[in-house]
């Protein structure tokens, strides 16, 4: 695997291996490329993720369960932003991370596309739905 240089980190808070698995089902190269766990003498809950890389969409990702608690959360000021093709796909894509998650602006034309959708999805993580 020849990763690029500069690559998004996604950390939870135990939830990593659940949010990487749905992640890479929503696109046809989802893949999930790599999974260290913690072990029962590390910091870390055994069995949760220490380091895992991910591909979806042509790009690469990493991801992580925090091995230790904390208050913060992702935030959308960050977003995953999506060119989806076709309304179809827009469609799938943007029901499959409402489920359980948060919308913030609902599929709809907003003038600058003519469908365009941004939400927090189940873990938290936020996603702009863009038709191209």
């Amino acid at each position: 695997m020849n990763a690029p240089k500069v690559t998004a980190l996604l950390m939870f808070q135990g939830r990593a291996e659940e949010a990487m698995t749905f992640y890479t089902s929503l696109f046809d190269d989802g893949e999930v490329l790599s999974v260290t766990r913690y072990g029962p003498e590390q910091p870390g809950v055994e069995g949760s993720v220490v380091h895992a890389t991910f591909r979806m969409g042509g790009q690469f990702y990493m991801c992580m369960d925090s091995s230790m608690p904390h208050d913060f959360t992702f935030t959308p000021s960050v977003s995953l932003f999506v060119e989806c093709d076709t309304e179809a796909e827009i469609d799938r894509v943007y029901e499959a991370l409402a489920d359980g998650g948060m919308p913030l602006m609902p599929l709809d034309d907003y003038g600058f596309s003519a469908k365009f959708g941004w939400l927090n999805d189940r873990f938290g993580v936020s996603w702009q739905l863009n038709l191209a």
